[in-house]
């Protein structure tokens, strides 16, 4: 070999791996009693049943002492005409009492007014909440007014009336009031339960509101302060209708333009064909 030969050198590298060494993880070591986090734990849990139980208390009815007796409350009265008598439906509620309050018997009682000249009485079992008596009925254009009692009788205690005022109303017109010559003069509603105006709570209330109306539903449902204590209204509209001398049935003057007149107008012309 001559010295302008060039030799090559021949390297051949292998792979090299490294083996990595795996270390093992500690053993587990079982976690020590912390007897502070207990502690904690525990104070924590006494103090949630503490406010849980606090407020079982507080949220508890406190066993409300009832009155011995039970009494006669919430009397209120329904009347109707039918045919020559007066329908009074009376109704009541009891007070709570114990279980030996219970009354023996429930007394109703239905004046027809102040002098207590037309008056019924009946007695009733304990389990009844309504009563039904009959009186005699105004004459056309009067008023009649009454009270409506109800006791719970406990022998031999006196028993004590809760009473309710009511009055029952039937109109009259005449032909000086239609201002025209009729045959006839035909009212309607031919009568209607009025409720007093307990202490003129309905006359102050037309008094401040002078425009509007009393009435949610006429006849039927007026403003609170216009609604007595049997839940009636304490005023009612009434319609005049006329008869003439050709056989003709008109309207008079306060029946015009009142929509509630208009329609039992309708209904007493159709009355006459059916």
């Amino acid at each position: 070999m001559g010295p302008d030969d060039v030799v090559e050198a021949e390297v051949v590298v292998r792979s090299i791996h490294r083996r990595r060494r795996r270390v093992p993880p500690p053993p587990a070591t079982p976690q020590r009693f912390n007897l502070r986090n207990w502690a904690v734990y525990f104070v924590l849990t006494l103090g949630l049943a503490g406010l849980m139980f606090d407020g079982f208390l507080s949220h508890r009815p406190q066993g409300a002492v009832l009155p011995t007796l039970s009494q006669a409350t919430e009397v209120r009265s329904a009347i109707s005409q039918v045919a020559d008598s007066l329908q009074v439906v009376v109704s009541w509620d009891l007070t709570l009492s114990d279980s030996a309050g219970r009354p023996d018997s429930i007394r109703v009682k239905v004046m027809a007014d102040k002098q207590q000249r037309d008056s019924l009485v009946s007695m009733q079992s304990a389990t009844q909440l309504a009563d039904t008596l009959r009186l005699p009925a105004p004459a056309i254009g009067q008023t009649v007014s009454g009270l409506s009692c109800v006791a719970a009788d406990h022998p031999p205690e006196l028993a004590e009336d809760a009473c309710t005022p009511w009055q029952y109303v039937r109109p009259a017109a005449t032909e000086q009031a239609a201002g025209a010559v009729l045959t006839s003069i035909v009212i309607q509603p031919t009568g209607l339960q009025v409720d007093p105006d307990v202490e003129g709570a309905c006359a102050r209330w037309q008094q401040a509101h002078p425009v509007d109306s009393v009435w949610i539903e006429v006849n039927r449902t007026a403003v609170p302060e216009c609604t007595g204590p049997n839940r009636k209204p304490t005023v009612a509209q009434f319609c005049v209708f006329a008869v003439l001398p050709d056989g003709r049935r008109v309207k008079t003057s306060n029946s015009i333009n009142n929509p509630y007149c208009e329609e039992l107008f309708a209904e007493w012309i159709r009355e006459r064909y059916s």
